[in-house]
């Protein structure tokens, strides 16, 4: 291109009145510190993301510590040698075992604090997505683990003897099934626990009016927490007796359990913070945390039973005796929902009792056998 076609170009610009392109103004006249409106919305709204993103994290970072601090305000330790490795078995997905005990102190007019009226091991089996829960009766006889001067004792007095970790003891002479966890509740931390997580709906096992509770045998109903208290609670009227309100329990437990959606609600700060005085546990934060993501799938089927005893007179107090026969069945029921071997039942480690004589004709008692994990020896499961 010659000098002369440039201001030619220019005269046709300016004839037909069209503007000059960019490539055609002046680099000189230009702002060298301009930028685009576009570039700068970007980089605004990546500021903002920036910002929320370290607000959200630090956020966050205060509602795991505060729900942590929540967490071991409820941790006890149960003091006793575990019977295995119970990091290594959650860190495995592998089934644990828990043993929820509940007390009632200041209930029905009682002011003496220490004795278990519900007892109940849990077992959660991730990988099968099982659960079963196995009631025992607060009042099987039994010598205790470290109290045998004070045999026959019920089991419920070993909570009161030596806490939680002479509860897992006896459990585990009993029934020959390792206890992983325990859960202690005040029945009043149920009442809060249920309408934490919006009320629970049952089918009722009996009809009966008893405070909040005012069921039809069969016919659902939804319980609010005080109204599910008094369900749980009530014994007199029930033709089972202690059994039917074990029952009753049971249900109240699996009807919590199975609303999954509420596991959010219950691990909150301010929830846990709620229950500090009427709750304790050896789980620790992380394991709770644990549970509540790898294990809550076992919740996907669940399955109850109890150990069945006949009621006799032992030194003046009513007793409940199991019959060998039915502890066995009890025990092949736990080992077996914790992928177990089988292997003989526990002992009461009474001498000079004869033992009860339940029909266990509804159950079946068969031993089952498992050989993916060990089982118990010399005092190691």
């Amino acid at each position: 291109m010659n000098e002369d076609q440039t201001p030619k170009r220019a005269e046709l610009h300016n004839h037909f009145n069209v503007p000059p392109t960019r490539a055609s103004q002046n680099a000189e006249q230009r702002d060298p510190n301009h930028r685009p409106h576009k570039f700068r919305r970007k980089k605004l709204i990546l500021t903002i993301v920036a910002i929320l993103v370290i607000v959200l994290a630090v956020f966050g970072a205060y509602k795991w510590y505060a729900a942590k601090k929540a967490a071991n305000s409820v941790f006890n330790s149960a003091n006793i040698q575990k019977a295995r490795d119970v990091s290594s078995v959650i860190k495995q997905n592998k089934p644990i075992s828990i043993l929820l005990l509940g007390t009632d102190t200041g209930a029905l007019g009682r002011n003496y604090r220490g004795r278990t009226d519900t007892i109940i091991i849990a077992t959660l089996n991730p990988k099968k997505k099982k659960m079963t829960l196995t009631s025992i009766p607060r009042d099987t006889a039994l010598s205790i683990p470290g109290y045998t001067q004070y045999a026959p004792s019920k089991l419920n007095a070993a909570y009161s003897f030596g806490g939680a970790g002479t509860s897992i003891k006896a459990i585990q002479q009993l029934l020959d099934v390792p206890i992983d966890f325990y859960g202690l509740i005040n029945m009043g931390g149920l009442e809060k626990i249920v309408n934490g997580v919006g009320g629970v709906t049952i089918k009722p096992t009996i009809t009966f009016k008893y405070g909040a509770a005012n069921v039809v045998k069969g016919k659902k109903i939804h319980l609010s927490g005080k109204a599910a208290l008094d369900y749980s609670r009530m014994r007199d009227e029930d033709p089972q007796g202690d059994y039917g309100r074990q029952k009753r329990q049971r249900q109240v437990l699996m009807a919590i359990l199975r609303k999954s959606d509420s596991v959010t609600t219950l691990l909150s700060q301010s929830f846990m913070s709620s229950l500090k005085k009427q709750t304790q546990t050896d789980l620790t934060f992380d394991e709770i945390v644990a549970l509540s993501t790898k294990y809550r799938v076992a919740t996907h089927h669940l399955k109850s039973t109890h150990l069945q005893g006949t009621t006799q007179v032992l030194n003046g107090q009513d007793f409940e005796i199991p019959t060998q026969t039915e502890m066995q069945r009890v025990t092949n029921f736990i080992r077996k929902s914790l992928d177990l071997k089988s292997k003989t039942t526990g002992t009461t480690n009474l001498s000079g009792y004869t033992t009860g004589t339940s029909d266990t004709t509804d159950y079946d008692s068969t031993t089952q056998s498992d050989s993916n994990t060990s089982d118990y020896q010399n005092g190691q499961y």
